[in-house]
């Protein structure tokens, strides 16, 4: 991946999407294409095809979809499976018609059966039952990651990267209590709740272990596969940092970092979703990358984002 080469960026406006631009330019690329949807409606395969014809990237990060935590996913399964099915396939039909050279596509935890032994390595991949609330987002993921690697075995190349990055956050990430994911979501309720001096209710008994990775180790991952010629992409590749935290000590942190003075309630009536998700990611340590942000500093990093940028949109 040279310099001066066209880089097409989807979801550039997103969690890991802004965070590939940004490390993407840090480093000195200077032709990265990161359209609008106005500029590029997805769903839309004609206007794929004609941003493609016109601008002929030859590199394309796709960290475009429909995300949401558990609530929004359980109330909205047949969104999830469609919109993303339809956006990756546009996508990848106009990476082939425009013969890009190497696409990266983002999977998800949630493709990992309940039963996986822990930590998570991708043999485990359709070898037992999905988390339910989840399960439409996972099977368009799962058909992506068979798009993937079915095209690189027939075709004999190396042309699409499956990364799974495990539970990420960061600057631009959805903060919206209803849809957002966990770590996120509880940086809003704690940081509403202290500023209206309200105690805050949580779902779940707080038992649950999950690996958060920081959007700019994401980012930082993907561009290293992405300029590499070396590394075998017949499977999917986990990003995660190997430690996990419970989600109640997350809440006990979170609550700290913001000042969170008032009570927190645990409603174990409601959904825990899977115990654990911790990724084996030692391939990816053994290519020679690693994380760079420790969580701490990264949580930090986020909330402090958060107050200063989101709260002011």
């Amino acid at each position: 991946m040279k310099k001066n080469d066209t880089i097409l960026v989807l979801g550039a406006s997103g969690l890991i999407g802004s965070s590939i631009k940004k490390n993407l330019l840090a480093v000195g690329y200077t032709n990265i294409l990161s359209p609008s949807r106005e500029e590029m409606d997805l769903e839309n395969i004609l206007a794929v095809d004609n941003y493609f014809k016109k601008h002929k990237p030859l590199y394309l990060f796709n960290a475009a979809g429909k995300v949401g935590g558990i609530l929004e996913n359980k109330s909205f399964p047949f969104d999830f499976i469609n919109k993303n099915l339809l956006i990756q396939n546009n996508v990848f039909q106009m990476a082939e018609k425009h013969n890009l050279l190497k696409v990266i596509f983002f999977g998800s935890s949630c493709m990992y059966p309940l039963s996986s032994k822990q930590p998570m390595g991708v043999d485990k991949i359709m070898k037992g039952e999905l988390e339910s609330t989840s399960l439409g987002y996972a099977m368009a993921k799962l058909s992506g990651l068979f798009y993937c690697t079915f095209y690189n075995k027939q075709h004999k190349k190396n042309k699409y990267a499956v990364l799974i990055p495990n539970s990420t956050f960061g600057p631009n990430d959805n903060f919206d209590e209803n849809s957002s994911h966990v770590l996120s979501a509880l940086i809003a309720k704690f940081y509403k709740a202290k500023k209206d001096g309200e105690d805050v209710f949580l779902w779940g008994s707080g038992k649950p272990l999950r690996e958060f990775i920081y959007s700019g180790d994401v980012a930082d991952a993907s561009i290293f596969i992405a300029k590499s010629n070396d590394i075998d992409l017949k499977s999917p590749i986990n990003i995660g940092t190997g430690n996990e935290i419970s989600i109640y000590d997350l809440a006990q942190l979170i609550a700290k970092l913001v000042n969170f003075q008032g009570n927190i309630h645990w409603d174990d009536s409601k959904p825990d979703g899977a115990m654990r998700k911790l990724l084996d990611s030692s391939p990816l340590r053994d290519m020679g990358w690693k994380p760079y942000f420790s969580f701490n500093e990264a949580l930090k990093n986020t909330i402090e984002w958060y107050i200063h940028d989101y709260e002011k949109k």
